[in-house]
């Protein structure tokens, strides 16, 4: 398996369409990038939650998940079901992040993601970042949408867990939900780790990559 590095990180986009997406999605991830690179910046966008205890819980959840990073987070309140009905909002939200950001790459949900908020987010992250590389997380649910990537960031055990904890530490309101719990995201964490020889790891799916063969 060939091991593809990116070179530092001085910016990077992260996207969810809900309070709690990213880091289940990429909480890992974000974990690691931030040990890597201090200082980095996260510029986030969630498209729901603001005025609500979800907002709070993604304030302090993104504080979490990227310590020593410089984060500016931005909750919208588009609501939570209803994307498709407010897609020229959500367009708009999107193209004027693309303006003002500078990331080396960018995160969100995936096209094939069951959940139709999930889904309208994706399709519209390729037509406003057209020059950066983006890659879907995958969010575990109900449905069986689990899709299969190619993409995968190898994790350490301790980062895994701790991703877990803070899962489960920082959504309290996600609880009562019968799948949001430590075991889930471990064994999503534990079967990625395995299709790529690792312990644990995320896992994504590249939008477009162009890739130079060869050289120096």
């Amino acid at each position: 398996m060939i091991r593809l590095v990116t070179g530092a990180l001085a910016e990077v986009a992260v996207v969810g369409a809900h309070c709690d997406d990213i880091a289940i999605g990429m909480g890992g991830t974000l974990l690691a990038m931030a040990a890597a690179e201090p200082g980095l910046r996260v510029r986030a966008l969630v498209l729901s939650g603001r005025g609500t205890e979800r907002e709070a819980e993604e304030f302090a959840a993104m504080t979490a998940f990227c310590p020593g990073a410089e984060v500016e987070l931005t909750v919208c309140d588009i609501p939570d079901g209803r994307a498709p009905a407010h897609w020229s909002r959500i367009k708009d939200v999107v193209s004027a992040s693309s303006r003002s950001w500078n990331p080396s790459v960018v995160f969100g949900p995936h096209r094939g993601d069951a959940h139709q908020d999930h889904r309208l987010l994706a399709e519209l992250l390729p037509t406003e970042f057209r020059d950066h590389l983006i890659l879907g997380y995958e969010i575990p649910k109900w449905e069986t949408d689990t899709p299969q990537p190619v993409v995968f960031h190898p994790l350490t055990t301790e980062v895994a867990r701790r991703k877990a904890q803070l899962l489960c530490e920082h959504y309290p309101s996600q609880a009562t939900r019968d799948w949001f719990d430590a075991d889930s995201f471990l064994a999503l964490s534990r079967l990625r780790g395995l299709q790529c020889r690792s312990t644990h790891a995320e896992a994504f799916i590249a939008e477009k990559i162009t890739i130079e063969f060869g050289g120096r």
